[in-house]
């Protein structure tokens, strides 16, 4: 079992940055792709971005692309979303989650899931 612990959500101003961090334990996500989706108020889940699990490989929603960056460090089963250029439409529960198998894109991909932390970027 993999527990995923987010943090790093806080209130910050359109044009800002904010670092998430995606830590785990109970096992080590090594071996996992790795993904972020969030979610606003209302609205469904959405993918954001994902990882392979040696890293070599991202891949990104295109509301995001050029400002989101996804990376991992493997030795502290730690999973980073670097967020700049936010935008108050990014504003939202950002979630961690450890690939099963299939799509990168979908939810029902992942096996494992945290709990979230809120991002909200005023204007």
């Amino acid at each position: 079992q993999v527990q995923l612990v987010e943090s790093g959500g806080k209130l910050v101003q359109a044009g800002g940055s904010l670092r998430l961090s995606c830590a785990a334990s109970g096992r080590t996500i090594s071996s996992y792709a790795m993904g972020w989706f969030h979610q606003a108020p209302g609205k469904e889940r959405e993918f954001v971005a994902a990882i392979s699990w040696r890293g070599g490989n991202t891949y990104y929603a295109d509301s995001v692309k050029g400002r989101f960056t996804i990376s991992r460090d493997n030795a502290k089963d730690t999973v980073y979303l670097e967020m700049n250029s936010l935008k108050p439409e990014d504003t939202a529960v950002y979630y961690c989650a450890a690939h099963r198998s299939g799509s990168y894109y979908t939810g029902r991909s992942y096996a494992y899931w945290g709990q979230g932390t809120q991002v909200t970027v005023s204007s």
